[in-house]
């Protein structure tokens, strides 16, 4: 291998040093292009450290949850329970009325899991 295929190769950045990168990005007023060139990343690179940068560090975060004292369910299939509300992080909410297909719901948790 040759010197200057060695300098081209990737390496792995800690996450404060990509963080650093999207902090300068975001000051440079540069297009991404033109950030890239000047730091001797891809794009594409630098477009993953941002998604990751505004996703936070965890892969789950726990969230408050409010539950009626009076209520008292069964938890089975077709049971009746409170309405619910889940408020996604970018607004978009997710409203269950009183009447909850389990399996739909179970359904539901594992597609915004995944995201």
């Amino acid at each position: 291998m040759s010197e200057i295929e060695v300098g081209l190769r990737s390496r792995r950045r800690s996450r404060e040093e990509a963080l650093a990168l999207v902090s300068a990005y975001e000051a440079s007023g540069l297009s991404r292009r033109e950030f890239c060139v000047e730091q001797g990343l891809s794009v594409a690179t630098l477009d993953l450290y941002r998604k990751r940068s505004r996703s936070g560090s965890e892969p789950s975060r726990l969230v408050a949850v409010e539950v009626e004292p009076s209520w008292k369910g069964g938890g089975r299939s077709g049971a009746v329970y409170p309405p619910l509300t889940v408020i996604l992080g970018n607004g978009r909410r997710i409203e269950i009325g009183r009447s909850l297909d389990t399996s739909l719901l179970s359904e539901v948790i594992g597609v915004l899991e995944r995201v």
